[in-house]
């Protein structure tokens, strides 16, 4: 196969990365490495070196990284329990069924329901779903940031000698 083939390839993978980075059900950051890490296979690594796709993949593993901590971050400014962070985890993936709304509503939902469950406090209970929906924004905001710094940092290893 030609080597036009693998950089379309690699190219498709980098922008369904970049939409899934707001899309549900796409592992964006992930599929954005991947598509970097064929265009620098296929390039023989002669404009990305290997320094610069561990680079990459650093970012990549900060990124999932934040997205996971994005919620918790979330639930703790919002002073809510461990509770509504558990809540958030099974909401999100109960709401995995119901995409794409039920992948932002179903964590939201599932903070506000086991917090009220276990305190019986209604407002703490709101206070710790919208935590949540702060957690979830802030984590996006960070993977479309780290997904740029990506992509600016391998098109100044390809084009910058």
């Amino acid at each position: 196969m030609s080597t036009t083939f693998w950089y379309l390839i690699a190219a498709l993978l980098t922008v369904l990365g970049v939409l899934g980075s707001v899309l549900p059900l796409l592992p964006g950051v992930p599929l954005v490495f991947a598509g970097l890490a064929l265009a620098a296979w296929v390039d023989d690594f002669a404009h990305v070196s290997g320094f610069t796709l561990g680079l990459l993949g650093g970012l990549t593993g900060l990124a999932m990284l934040i997205d996971v901590l994005a919620s918790a971050f979330g639930t703790r400014i919002a002073g809510a329990s461990g509770w509504a962070f558990l809540g958030a985890g099974v909401g999100g993936l109960v709401g995995v069924f119901f995409a794409p709304a039920g992948l932002l509503v179903g964590p939201l939902l599932g903070a506000v329901l086991l917090e009220l469950a276990v305190t019986r406090h209604p407002l703490g209970s709101v206070k710790a779903g919208a935590g949540v929906g702060i957690g979830i924004v802030l984590g996006a905001a960070a993977k479309i940031a780290l997904i740029v710094s990506m992509l600016a940092l391998f098109a100044l290893a390809w084009w910058w000698p």
